[in-house]
């Protein structure tokens, strides 16, 4: 397959290309700067010519602006603005250049695990609801914005992406110096679920949707068992062989980070990924520990 790739050169898309490479298949880059050899220009705020599509089998849109930061409204407008925006054009230049060629046949487009907003103990699958706050907001418009290529015949998937586990970036980076010091412990209460998916099985999850026909609309791109952020910090301790004594507060981590630590670290979504089990996906690491492991080896 030849595979357009946006956001190619972050933690997801450059794991995805070595990925396809390895594969066999061929990954091309979607880049905002002066294109190298082999690579496609865009502008994510202007109109794509639908004929650079053309020639390709699939595309993978990881680009939008990074989440991290005191969410100012600024902030927070460049964040859904980055996602929409690039989607919405994304989407539209498919449907063209699949009703004139037939190609791309797949938009795999990234989402969030943060659609479900927060729910407590509730299992969360495909089929459960949109919940409340702004990640959860992000993450409808973002997905609508993919309406277009799937009006068109164009088979659209939105990757409800969990916690994802690796050491050199995501949740599990910033983590790391305070554990290895013996200075971590649970997050505000650690009652909230965190659910989390190993790197490997992201990616892994990624090229399975890319090759199977049956899987389209939402995806959650989680493991199959959820954690309590408690049991998440015990199983990071033991596998740094550190303890885990130094609680966080909630009232610190609203002090210190605002909302954006509020809806990143005290919310409790339990999500699984029934599509991707229905449909035959064998998780590489469906144990935390061994995912831990496997991360930090990385």
């Amino acid at each position: 397959m030849r595979i357009l790739i946006s956001g190619a050169s972050g933690l997801l898309g450059s794991a995805l290309t070595r990925a396809l490479r390895a594969a066999g298949h061929r990954p091309v880059a979607l880049v905002r700067r002066a294109p190298r050899a082999g690579e496609v220009q865009w502008d994510p705020n202007q109109p794509l010519d639908p004929a650079k599509l053309a020639g390709f089998d699939a595309i993978v849109h990881l680009a939008g602006k990074n989440i991290a930061g005191r969410w100012t409204e600024d902030l927070k407008r460049e964040v859904l603005q980055s996602r929409v925006h690039g989607t919405l054009t994304l989407a539209t230049a498919a449907a063209r250049s699949y009703r004139e060629t037939g190609h791309p046949r797949v938009f795999l487009c990234s989402s969030g695990a943060g659609y479900y907003g927060d729910r407590g103990d509730e299992l969360l699958t495909e089929e459960s609801s949109a919940g409340q706050g702004f990640l959860a907001e992000v993450c409808q418009q973002w997905e609508a914005a993919t309406a277009a290529a799937d009006e068109a015949g164009v088979r659209v998937v939105n990757l409800r992406t969990g916690v994802v586990l690796a050491r050199e970036g995501g949740a599990l980076k910033p983590m790391l110096p305070p554990f290895r010091l013996g200075l971590g412990g649970r997050i505000g209460s650690g009652k909230q679920y965190w659910s989390w998916i190993a790197l490997d099985d992201e990616i892994g999850a990624m090229q399975f949707i890319l090759q199977n026909e049956s899987l389209r609309g939402p995806v959650n791109a989680v493991g199959p068992t959820p954690v309590r952020n408690a049991e998440f910090v015990h199983a990071l301790g033991e596998v740094l062989h550190r303890p885990v004594i130094f609680p966080l507060p909630a009232w610190v981590i609203k002090t210190l980070l605002g909302e954006m630590g509020e809806e990143l670290l005290l919310t409790s979504a339990r999500v699984v990924p029934a599509k991707l089990s229905a449909a035959g996906y064998r998780f590489a690491h469906s144990e935390l520990q061994d995912a831990l492991r496997t991360a930090l080896r990385q």
